[in-house]
């Protein structure tokens, strides 16, 4: 039997809401932040906390984190509120540069998740 892709446009992605398991809303997606050398999704921007859009903090999100529900376009993402509120994040005039991701941050960011890093194979 013949495999198909599954594809999304990201602009169609872009304002889905995150839930946890439990069923709360974390957020909505932002951004996608892609490795050009790899062609591969980095990590998802959540946009977290705050009142009415005003006081968001951004979070990376491991990319292989979410789950995508088509039926409801929404996204999975099993993690707690009380883990998230004490997650690293950013805010939208600071995001991380090239220097943060040289210093670790993302191999931070991904063991925070319990990720591996899909570019360093075996660890």
């Amino acid at each position: 039997m013949h495999e198909y892709l599954q594809v999304l446009q990201a602009t169609t992605i872009l304002g889905n809401k995150v839930l946890n398991r439990s069923g709360e809303q974390l957020g909505s997606l932002k951004d996608l932040v892609i490795d050009i050398e790899d062609g591969r999704i980095v990590y998802a921007v959540l946009s977290f906390g705050g009142i009415l859009r005003m006081g968001d903090k951004l979070l990376a999100i491991p990319w292989e984190a979410l789950i995508p529900n088509p039926n409801d376009r929404t996204f999975l993402l099993d993690v707690k509120k009380e883990v998230l509120s004490k997650a690293p994040g950013f805010d939208k005039d600071h995001w991380p540069d090239a220097a943060q991701y040289e210093a670790g941050w993302l191999l931070d960011l991904y063991e925070y998740y319990g990720y591996s890093p899909y570019w360093m194979p075996g660890k």
